[in-house]
């Protein structure tokens, strides 16, 4: 049984603190292992390899970053707005790899930037559905600053992770969350502060992730 969360404001960034330390840590921590193989000297092909390593994850690093302040972060004054071809371009560095590829159907138009936030922790929400890899094929609903958004993820074994559709709406079974929990339970503030909810259906393979 789900009951309401409880969290005040100081417990909500810390936690989303703590998931952007999580998001870094991984390429932050190859940067170190290079540098450190790099120190110890070592062949030609050695260096090449600690090299590349750290060029590889300076660039992940640098894309989840990017990502973060924007999904996670103030994004300016109130009132601003965001370029949706910056979000394509901040969705695509931060999600996109070996595994997962992304189609980006928006047209480039400036919305407000806490609908801008909502796209793109959906596109985080999808991303989880499908643990082993596929596709995210981002498309509007409506149009204008009243648009909203359809993720249609695709994968072998796509599920809907069990928690998230009550921390969409605010609740878990304890009512508390913790740093592995805070995005999906922010995902639903941003998208009650848009006037609008995010839903999850599965079907086969596939998951969409839609805003009603």
């Amino acid at each position: 049984m789900s009951v309401p969360v409880t969290l005040d404001s100081l417990d909500l960034a810390a936690l989303l603190c703590s998931r952007i330390c999580h998001d870094l840590i991984s390429p932050a921590g190859a940067i170190v292992n290079g540098l450190e193989v790099l120190d110890e000297g070592g062949d030609a092909e050695t260096q090449k390899f600690a090299m590349d390593l750290i060029k590889k994850s300076a660039r992940t690093a640098s894309a989840r970053l990017q990502f973060c302040r924007i999904a996670f972060g103030a994004a300016g004054s109130a009132g601003a707005q965001i370029d949706t071809g910056d979000a394509e371009s901040m969705a695509r560095g931060f999600i996109e790899d070996e595994k997962v590829k992304l189609s980006w159907n928006l047209q480039r138009v400036l919305l407000p930037k806490n609908r801008v936030k909502l796209l793109l922790n959906m596109v985080v929400l999808a991303g989880g559905t499908i643990p082993r890899g596929g596709t995210l094929i981002v498309d509007p609903i409506g149009s204008g600053e009243e648009m909203g958004f359809k993720i249609t993820a695709t994968g072998v074994n796509a599920r809907i992770p069990q928690a998230v559709p009550g921390l969409l709406e605010g609740n878990s079974e304890t009512g508390t969350v913790d740093a592995h929990a805070i995005q999906p339970f922010y995902t639903g503030l941003l998208a009650k502060a848009c006037g609008l909810a995010v839903g999850l259906v599965a079907e086969g393979d596939t998951v969409t992730v839609a805003t009603r």
